[in-house]
């Protein structure tokens, strides 16, 4: 059966409730299935460099299936029982994958995000009370390994360090050359400290213990938060195993070919992507360790298509800008699909890349909490650009008045709700108190609806569209961004009285970190100073705002709090007006208004002689509508 309308949907769903499906219960049961039916074929391939002619390494699902084993096998041996955690600290490699498979299958595995800060990496270890943490040997231009020293000083809770060495990755003069430069390795810590690949190799490859067989949670990712702590989403196989159905019973064969250059500490590559590739048996490719952030990738990306002969990419709408940016210099006729999430799609660059490409598009919508897949714009069916598609097979959309907790009609916008074999009702976070206020519960028939903190609206073909954030998270390149993060940093500056963050539009990254000021009655600071004080006072680089002004008062509503919609008026306008100027095109925002179905919108009057055609190819890389004024 296609997918190609709400009506294949609820077709798919009729054929069963999704627990009377046969489908493996647990992620080593998945393995097992796809390994003996397709334990010849390729499974996974990794290459430490984005030259196409560069070493590669390759297992099939047989040999995947074996190492996966081994690995299990190996943190069991430490202590590792189903109620232990294993944390991971890594960029991509196959060490990242089989880590995450074998953590799943002997305990919990726990991805966490390398670009953290080591005290955030701590928090998370403190938090997940991991066990044992994997993560890289000093090498050059990582600063991983120091990381997790640093990290494991504050975990106390961890007892192993298993290290993943990436020289082995290397062929000819590199490999020489490397442990001539290679920093040296920190051990300044309490944590035992082996090597993942010798300890690995000593074990069987088949599994030493029985799997469980039966669901229970299998992963914590964290989300949210730049510089304070996470929180922790407690992922079941169930969930686990669902979005791996999906993308097998709606997108892949084992014919197929991703190149997946996302990072392996975010549910899109490695719930998604690669669970889509367990259950379907089609070959997942990562192209080096950080992915579409390492070096080249960008300048080879057509050519690694035409080298692994990929039929699916797994973008981003920053991605897809900078490809945009480089001519398609490869034979790329494999290609059929591209699944762009984690932002708004801008509707220029879906043309843009849809055309240079020869590539359908397709927008899906995802969040942590619900362990990822909630909608997409069918494969085979209408795409409304914008729009970020329906609702899949056995997932459940309703748009909630976040006042009166009451269903809202057609095309009313409020708070994306949804349940799904994902959504872990009433356990999402770790921590029972970050789970309040989390969810709609309809008791009569235990109903669990996850408050997504989106605002949207379903039109009357059953398609979802965002149109704002209830939190009020800034969203760069698919990276969220809490603004109280950097409030709270720039209101320790005695010069300043109120702050308030929003994310102003951006051509490349959709939104971009922007602040506004209210100064300390008789205080004196300058703009650049402000700037330098967040820059030292925001750890995370992406969290740094990129515009920020000083006004006379912040607007404020009756209670007092910063009012951001005005704030968000005035920095499109802002954008906008610059962008017009830059390009020459005659117009001008005359106002920014809110309307009730497609969020802000910045209303154009003319200076000039100018076309829709003209405003279109200025101000349709970014996200916010715009009409005339009338």
């Amino acid at each position: 059966m296609t997918f190609a309308s709400v009506k294949d949907r609820d077709d798919i769903e009729a054929e069963m409730p999704f627990a009377e499906r046969d489908l493996p219960k647990t992620t080593w049961e998945m393995l097992g299935r796809t390994a003996a039916a397709h334990g010849s074929r390729k499974a996974l391939t990794f290459r430490l460099l984005s030259d196409p002619g560069a070493k590669e390494e390759t297992f099939t699902w047989g040999e995947l299936q074996g190492k996966v084993a081994q690995t299990a096998n190996m943190l069991r041996n430490l202590g590792v029982g189903e109620d232990d955690v294993v944390a991971y600290l890594l960029p991509n490699c196959n060490e990242t994958v089989l880590t995450y498979l074998g953590g799943q299958v002997a305990g919990i595995v726990n991805p966490i995000n390398p670009l953290m800060d080591a005290e955030q990496i701590a928090s998370i270890l403190r938090e997940t009370g991991a066990k044992v943490l994997v993560t890289l040997r000093a090498f050059p231009k990582s600063d991983v390994a120091q990381k997790a020293a640093e990290a494991v000083k504050l975990a106390p809770n961890v007892k192993t360090i298993l290290e993943v060495d990436l020289l082995r990755y290397l062929t000819g003069i590199k490999k020489l050359i490397v442990p001539l430069i290679r920093p040296k390795n920190p051990a300044s810590h309490g944590a035992k400290v082996l090597n993942f690949n010798a300890e690995m190799d000593r074990q069987p490859k088949t599994l030493t213990f029985k799997d469980s067989g039966s669901d229970r949670v299998a992963a914590f990712f964290h989300t949210g938060g730049t510089t304070g702590m996470p929180k922790i989403a407690q992922h079941r196989f169930s969930g686990i195993i669902y979005n791996s159905w999906l993308g097998d019973r709606l997108l892949f064969t084992e014919q197929d070919v991703q190149i997946c250059p996302l990072p392996m500490f975010h549910v899109f590559a490695a719930i998604v992507s690669l669970g889509a590739s367990l259950s379907s048996g089609a070959q997942i490719v990562f192209p080096t360790p950080q992915g579409y952030r390492g070096d080249g990738v960008f300048d080879n990306f057509w050519k690694l298509i035409a080298r692994h002969k990929v039929t699916f990419v797994i973008t981003v709408p920053t991605a897809m800008s900078a490809l945009m940016q480089r001519p398609v210099n490869a034979d790329i006729s494999s290609l059929k699909l591209a699944f762009c999430g984690s932002a708004p799609l801008p509707l220029e660059l879906y043309k843009r890349f849809e055309a240079a490409a020869g590539v359908t598009i397709c927008e899906g919508y995802g969040l942590t909490e619900a362990t990822c897949l909630v909608s997409i714009n069918p494969p085979e069916g209408e795409k409304k650009v914008g729009s970020i598609g329906v609702p899949f097979p056995h997932t459940h959309i309703r748009i909630v008045n976040v006042a009166t907790g009451m269903d809202c009609r057609t095309d009313e916008i409020g708070e994306i709700c949804v349940s799904s074999p994902g959504v872990y009702g009433g356990k999402t976070y770790t921590e029972a108190e970050k789970n309040a206020d989390l969810f709609y519960h309809w008791p009569e028939n235990d109903d669990w609806y996850l408050r997504t903190g989106d605002l949207g609206r379903l039109d009357s073909d059953g398609y979802l569209w965002i149109t704002g954030r209830a939190k009020d998270l800034i969203i760069r390149g698919g990276h969220n961004i809490d603004p109280a993060e950097i409030e709270e940093a720039l209101a320790g500056h005695p010069a300043v009285a109120f702050a308030g963050a929003i994310g102003q539009p951006d051509a490349h990254a959709g939104e971009v970190p922007c602040a506004f000021v209210e100064l300390v009655d008789g205080a004196e600071v300058t703009v650049d100073e402000l700037m330098d004080y967040a820059t030292k006072h925001i750890h995370e680089r992406a969290a740094q705002p990129k515009h920020l002004e000083i006004l006379a008062e912040l607007p404020k509503t009756a209670v007092g709090k910063v009012f951001k919609p005005d704030l968000r008026r005035r920095a499109i306008s802002r954008v906008y007006n610059a962008a017009l100027v830059n390009s020459d095109v005659p117009a001008e925002v005359a106002e920014v208004i809110e309307d009730k179905r497609r969020g802000l919108v910045a209303q154009l009057v003319k200076t000039g002689t100018v076309t829709d055609e003209d405003v279109d190819r200025t101000l349709g890389a970014y996200t916010r509508p715009w009409e005339w004024r009338p």
